[in-house]
């Protein structure tokens, strides 16, 4: 699957130079390659990925019955809080040249929407898979960025901010065990 995904990236790095990078962090490409995204493509995918994590541990805290998960929550909507507030002021401080998304992408918004269907241990199990996928696609974006990104200020914040990102997928994992 990964080979066809970056065979089918490369079609379209080839094919369309002017928006390939877009294209290729959109399909995940970048990320097989090890490839550091766009200034636009970090800020909006990091943006969104906090919205996604505040929005769903919201439910959680509401819905969830074991204590555990809803302390988990709670860390993560004050974390991602504070991650969302730098970036901002990393954008309309005009260190960085992006804009930032007002809505997270249609896969996290239907995410979501799935999460908001189920209660009870259903619920409890969803959230914390979603977690765990949802940090390890944060941890291997701020990672690319970190390493490669081409703004130094976005790029110093990134790699300053991906430990709590591991940490917070650490604490995914352990809770889905």
């Amino acid at each position: 699957m990964k080979n066809a995904l970056a065979l089918a990236g490369l079609a379209v790095i080839l094919a369309a130079p002017a928006f390939a990078q877009s294209a290729a962090e959109k399909t995940g490409v970048n990320s097989v390659m090890g490839v550091a995204p766009k200034t636009e493509d970090f800020v909006t995918e990091a943006a969104a990925s906090d919205m996604f994590e505040i929005e769903s541990s919201k439910l959680a805290v509401e819905r969830s019955q074991d204590p555990a998960t809803k302390t988990f929550a709670q860390q993560m909507i004050t974390d991602h809080t504070k991650t969302s507030e730098e970036l901002k002021a990393l954008v309309s401080g005009g260190k960085v040249k992006a804009m930032l998304p007002t809505a997270m992408s249609s896969a996290q918004q239907s995410m979501l929407d799935d999460l908001k269907k189920l209660n009870g241990d259903d619920f409890t199990k969803q959230y914390h898979s979603d977690q765990e996928d949802a940090h390890e696609d944060a941890v291997d974006l701020f990672k690319r960025y970190g390493d490669e990104g081409d703004n130094a200020d976005l790029k110093a914040w990134a790699a300053k901010t991906r430990p709590a990102l591991e940490h917070h997928l650490m604490m995914a994992k352990d809770m889905n065990k």
